[in-house]
């Protein structure tokens, strides 16, 4: 799975994967992502959600709206949060999840996401 990678190759700022295992929410991974303008949060969509199809893994609901501040990628085990730097500032989902498993990107625990 190489969903990190689609997202650095279009410059996601800011990027955060969650280990969200332990909590009530019904996936493995938050991945969360700022974009720096709108066409920037749909070119990132829109490599994430190639890089799904690529890997023949099941996409249950993304965002196909453009004009959006937050733009969403369900894809089962993995939940992919595209934000506007507003946006992500305002919901704070890794606030409100503080106490889920942050994976450092470029670590050998991050393998499964790319």
């Amino acid at each position: 799975m190489r969903i990190v990678e689609a997202i650095e190759s279009k410059e996601g700022e800011n990027t955060v994967v969650m280990k969200m295992e332990n909590t009530p929410i019904p996936t493995d991974y938050f991945i969360i992502t700022t974009a720096n303008s709108k066409t920037h949060m749909k070119a990132l969509r829109d490599s994430v959600v190639e890089e799904l199809k690529k890997s023949s893994h099941e996409i249950i609901y993304y965002d196909k709206k453009t004009n959006l501040s937050w733009v969403l990628v369900d894809a089962g085990e993995f939940v992919i949060h595209i934000f506007t730097k507003k946006a992500r500032e305002f919901y704070d989902l890794e606030g409100l999840w503080h106490s889920a498993e942050r994976i450092k990107i470029g670590s050998p625990t991050d393998e499964v996401l790319r």
